[in-house]
């Protein structure tokens, strides 16, 4: 199953990416994500690697991930180890205007027990709702950053 999402944030990239690199902190703007727990020495870059708690009503996860790309003010990618497999990729395009393209796409595998890819057909709109809710919260995060730091 994939899902793709995107918001329009009114900083540049490089201001967007000051908030989206701080992996430890997007809880603070993912509501499905309950903690992040570091298991490597490293906290950015690639071969990071986090156990992240996921609650989407009432199932909870427990996934390995791993930092797959990290490309500054441009990309993360990140691959999911545990009950759910696949991957994400968040992209940062700029925009004219000092405006960033903000993307998330995920390409998610659901064990049988959870319904395999019919599960996933059935999460799908729910995992779009989730994650749409989430860029909106980080686009109000950064854009009021930006406005602290310009005023």
């Amino acid at each position: 199953m994939k899902v793709k999402v995107g918001v329009m944030i009114d900083a540049p990239p490089e201001v967007v990416w000051r908030t989206v690199e701080q992996i430890e902190r997007h809880v603070d703007w993912m509501t499905d994500a309950v903690s992040i727990i570091f298991t490597s020495t490293t906290r950015r870059g690639e071969g990071t690697q986090f156990d992240c708690v996921t609650r989407i009503g009432p199932q909870r996860t427990n996934d390995r991930m791993i930092i797959t790309q990290w490309t500054p003010r441009r990309a993360i990618g990140i691959e999911h180890h545990g009950v759910v497999t696949g991957w994400g990729r968040f992209t940062l395009g700029r925009r004219r205007g000092n405006r960033t393209r903000f993307t998330w796409t995920e390409r998610l595998r659901f064990p049988w027990w959870m319904g395999g890819p019919i599960g996933a057909l059935a999460a799908k709109p729910i995992l779009r709702a989730v994650w749409r809710r989430n860029l909106a919260t980080l686009k109000r995060q950064v854009e009021a950053q930006a406005t602290r730091s310009a005023g």
